[in-house]
């Protein structure tokens, strides 16, 4: 769990040896590269590779796949992607068709089958549809034009009009209804030419997932010759030799140490300056890589910060265990769990999430057992299930104390994470005044003494070493001056990022009684009609709670990241970054039946 220390590299070579070189850095797999061309410029972008993209998200997707072609000396790749982006659209189109064409039949059901005659035939008249409600069907003895009524059903009555020209439109109770001039038989016509090209359509995309193998392979071969084009402009080029910089890993520079003599390029290392703004890359335990995820989604810290990941895996494993307060809901999150696993296990992200989301299960599990809830019902008091339980989510005095006390722990980790990465300066001391800060607020609570000076002496370290810029004038101190009073008004902050944790409380409350709820609800159900109440019973349970699960489940997420990203991140990381991005070539797993 660390920031992973990072060296700037400069290589510099002829200017025919540049595409090798580039080549081999990529496949180092270890570099993020800096610009250094000698203006911004739009990075091309492959259209191919994008195209292979949606080409294979379409194949995928098709319920029905086809043995899969290891490899074929003739198989074409731009081809196949044309020919599936191609199908792609026309089953959209034949879909739309197919959908248009059975609304046209339904409106036209009320009609009867029927051929508009030749005008001749009608004396230059024509027929006019209207559809009158019920309700406004007295309102037809009013119209002076010669009508029919050809159909009635329990809504309306369906209404020929003949008129040379389009009645006026006050001359019947609604607007005109337009039917079109294709009879029904010919658009069954149509539906069954429709289908069956979807038939024909439908079998071409099976017959083309037997690609799906080899789109994978010259999918990558194309994202990493798009990187490799994308390199070539961030070098800096002149008429005889190139230069390529990035920042690399420190335990990676006897790699390209090693590259440099081989290739013969000159070589230059540098230690990353006051001034440098170097990408930041986590290490972390893959047991607890989960949090880094997390991180990366939210916030990258910046180089010179602390790696949050660990802090926040587990803290927010505890914030959802006390949101979800079940330990049969942590059952039917197992269970998802056990649904998804295989497909999140097919890359590294999807493996680090998997592992997150078993030990919010653990951890939701014995807060559960601990809670005595079990999809809302406690178990009775003779049961060994009962002589766990040691919360009572009901007792609000436990409830909110547990939850600041959490709250509390949070912060002070966070300030205290601060404090030991700034050991041994001065900047140390204001957020260990704020710890001291967080406790005195504590003591005064429950009128211990000592609490008021704790407090004042809390609050001079943070005024005097928040700002700990050097004063060479009067106005550095000024600065100083001003930076401490600033950060002083974090006072209040912390007062209400402490309560914020009260949230664990309420949510979990809610989620509880819901269950409660819910369960009462069967049970009145079942009571009040019996036979039927037992459809009822089982139908109210099913819906209750797969709706409290559901609402729990989203409620765990978004509160659990919210305390760590908004009020942990407050007082933990300072500054943001920008993650580390290596030059390397694609990493795919190649899809198999």
């Amino acid at each position: 769990m660390s920031i992973v220390a990072l060296s700037r590299v400069t290589l510099l070579g002829s200017h025919g040896g540049k595409q090798a070189t580039l080549r081999d850095l990529q496949r180092l797999d270890a570099m993020h590269l800096i610009d250094l061309g000698p203006e911004k410029q739009d990075t091309p972008t492959s259209a191919g590779a994008s195209d292979t993209r949606k080409a294979l998200a379409y194949l995928l997707d098709c319920p029905i796949k086809r043995h899969q072609v290891p490899d074929d000396p003739d198989f074409d790749h731009q081809v196949t992607v044309e020919r599936a982006l191609d199908n792609q659209r026309r089953m959209r189109d034949l879909e739309d068709s197919i959908d248009f064409t059975r609304r046209r039949l339904k409106d036209l059901e009320p009609w009867g089958d029927f051929d508009f005659p030749p005008l001749e035939s009608l004396a230059g008249q024509r027929l006019w549809f209207y559809e009158v409600p019920n309700y406004r069907a007295r309102q037809l003895a009013d119209v002076a034009l010669p009508w029919q009524e050809v159909h009635r059903d329990n809504r309306n009555r369906y209404i020929a009009v003949i008129s040379q020209e389009e009645p006026a439109a006050d001359a019947l109770p609604v607007p005109r209804t337009h039917t079109g001039s294709v009879p029904r038989r010919r658009l069954r016509e149509e539906l069954q030419r429709l289908v069956v090209r979807l038939d024909e359509t439908v079998a071409e995309r099976e017959a083309l997932t037997r690609w799906i193998h080899l789109l994978h392979r010259h999918q990558a071969q194309a994202d990493d010759a798009a990187s490799l084009k994308q390199a070539q402009h961030l070098t800096r080029d002149d008429d005889a030799i190139f230069a390529v910089q990035g920042w690399v890993p420190q335990e990676a520079l006897e790699n390209v140490q090693r590259l440099a003599e081989e290739k013969g390029l000159a070589l230059l290392i540098e230690p990353v300056g006051p001034e440098d703004q170097p990408p930041t890359l986590l290490e972390n335990d893959e047991r607890t890589a989960g949090g880094a995820e997390i991180v990366g989604f939210y916030q990258m810290p910046g180089y010179r910060n602390w790696d949050p990941s660990r802090v926040i895996f587990f803290s927010f494993a505890v914030f959802f265990a006390m949101i979800l307060a079940d330990a049969g809901y942590a059952l039917l999150l197992l269970g998802a769990m056990l649904f998804f696993s295989k497909r999140l296990k097919q890359s590294r992200a999807g493996t680090r999430v998997r592992t997150l989301g078993f030990v919010l299960v653990g951890f939701t599990l014995v807060y559960g057992v601990l809670a005595g809830s079990y999809f809302g019902w406690n178990p009775p008091p003779e049961s060994w299930l009962s002589s766990l339980k040691l919360l009572d989510v009901n007792d609000f005095g436990q409830m909110m104390q547990l939850a600041i006390g959490i709250g509390l722990a949070h912060l002070i980790i966070a300030n205290a994470t601060v404090a030991w990465n700034h050991r041994g300066r001065s900047a140390m001391l204001a957020p260990l005044g704020w710890i001291i800060a967080l406790v005195a607020g504590v003591m005064l609570y429950y009128a211990i003494p000592g609490g008021g000076l704790a407090l004042a002496l809390g609050l001079i370290a943070v005024f005097a070493f928040t700002d700990t810029r050097p004063i060479h004038e009067p106005l550095d101190l000024l600065k100083r001056v001003g930076g401490g009073l600033y950060a002083l008004t974090d006072v209040t902050r912390a007062f209400g990022d402490v309560l914020s944790y009260l949230r664990l409380f309420a949510l979990g409350l809610a989620s509880a009684s819901l269950a409660v709820t819910f369960n009462q609800l069967a049970a009145d159900a079942a009571a009040a009609y019996p036979g039927l109440g037992i459809l009822l019973y089982a139908l109210i349970l099913v819906i209750g709670h797969a709706l409290n699960f559901v609402l729990a489940v989203v409620s765990g997420v978004v509160h659990g990241l919210r305390l760590n990203l908004i009020e942990f991140y407050h007082w933990g990381i300072s500054d943001e970054g920008y993650p580390f991005k290596a030059f390397r070539k694609t990493e795919t797993t190649l899809w198999s039946n």
